[in-house]
């Protein structure tokens, strides 16, 4: 199978099945206790069938590590699930020996970490895969003598001390529309359509809606049903017929995530301390120089953001933590658009290890009223995703 097909196939299964897999490839023992913040939210064990070593994570963060092991090995769901549970999502669970040979090789991966690297997630799945079912062993000259490919999208990069974060944001401030205009813009409706994974990249309309200081909401209206996804300010949910619950609270980075970029959709001061430290480099998307900020939690890089020539924001990563690594969420933005004074990206795309989608917006308008309803939490919705969730 060549990539195109593989990522064909993976795209096709992961979003209806991901969360779906039931017997969790995982580490040796338990995953640490969950924080504070997810006090309430459902762990994986309670969720899904077959949970022998991936417990104690919230769901969400079972979505990422199963994405991990899908881009490890750059392979779709059935690689190490049966062929079946394409179309039963029951037969997920069912164990297979490269599940079980999994297990073994995540169990020498946390040994390696907790040896060497003070238990860090220093070696990975991707590590030594870095997507394909075979570690290579032997040396490869390609690599050696061939032209180096560099990757944006890195945590560890060369610091530029010649840049300051607060002139880089200053520069996006005016870039935008300078921060009067910023501040006069509180308020946002959108329509569009969205292609993904879950629509097998087919466009379906999209209703987008945003209040400051950084509220925002998402309504996809997919064939089976409304998808919508919610963050009001503090929490986030994802509710649809396309989830593998009636109703997720995403927790951690991803809600973090989530926080940062309604950030984005209303910018201000409060995006220069997003983070209490930020360190700068240079680097290129597209054959196109950027800047890129990086910003730090808890002594962990888990956010960057890549500014354009012209000082716009073109890309924002943020890295979720979880028991076999860290795991990106790429968000891309283009298409800038002047509403009421201020640029607005009308395209957005959205990269992660499980699912990959496009926003178009058509129409913006800008200082809406917007009824409170839009930003609550959302109820669940029930729908065949749902429906093989274990009880």
């Amino acid at each position: 199978m060549n990539v195109g097909s593989r990522r064909a196939l993976f795209g096709a299964a992961v979003i209806g099945a991901v969360c779906l897999w039931g017997a969790a490839l995982g580490a040796s023992q338990a995953a640490p206790a969950a924080p504070a913040q997810t006090a309430g939210v459902p762990m994986s064990e309670q969720v899904f069938k077959n949970i022998q070593m991936l417990r104690g994570i919230p769901v969400d963060t079972f979505f990422d590590a199963m994405g991990m092991f899908a881009n490890a090995m750059g392979n779709d769901c059935t690689f190490c699930h049966v062929s079946k549970a394409y179309f039963d999502k029951a037969m997920f669970a069912e164990q297979t020996p490269r599940m079980q040979r999994a297990r073994g090789m995540i169990a020498m991966m946390n040994t390696i970490n907790k040896q060497y690297f003070a238990g860090q997630p220093r070696v990975t799945c991707y590590t030594c895969h870095a997507g394909s079912q075979s570690p290579r062993s032997d040396p490869d000259f390609m690599t050696q003598y061939g032209t180096p490919i560099e990757d944006p999208n890195i945590r560890d990069f060369p610091t530029d001390r010649r840049i300051v974060a607060d002139q880089v944001f200053d520069k996006y401030f005016q870039a935008l529309g300078g921060v009067d205009r910023l501040a006069k813009f509180t308020s946002f409706t959108g329509k569009g359509t969205y292609a993904g994974f879950d629509t097998s990249f087919d466009k379906v309309p999209v209703e987008v809606y945003g209040q400051a200081p950084g509220k925002t909401s998402m309504v996809v209206h997919l064939e089976i049903g409304a998808s919508t996804k919610t963050y009001d300010g503090t929490n986030a949910w994802l509710a649809g017929p396309d989830t593998p619950m009636p109703l997720m609270t995403l927790t951690e980075g991803n809600l973090d995530r989530f926080r940062l970029e309604g950030m984005v959709a209303f910018p201000s001061a409060a995006l220069k301390q997003a983070f209490a430290q930020w360190r700068g480099g240079r680097t290129a998307i597209d054959d196109k120089e950027v800047i890129v900020l990086q910003g730090s939690a808890d002594g962990q890089p888990v956010a960057n953001l890549y500014f354009d020539e012209s000082g716009l924001l073109v890309r924002l990563i943020r890295w979720t933590r979880t028991p076999v690594g860290f795991v990106p969420t790429e968000i891309d933005y283009s298409n800038f658009r002047d509403v009421s004074g201020v640029k607005v990206p009308f395209n957005r795309r959205v990269r992660q290890t499980y699912m990959e989608m496009t926003l178009e917006l058509s129409d913006v308008q800008a200082n809406t009223r917007i009824d409170a309803s839009r930003f609550a939490k959302p109820a669940p919705v029930q729908g065949p995703g749902s429906a093989a969730v274990a009880k």
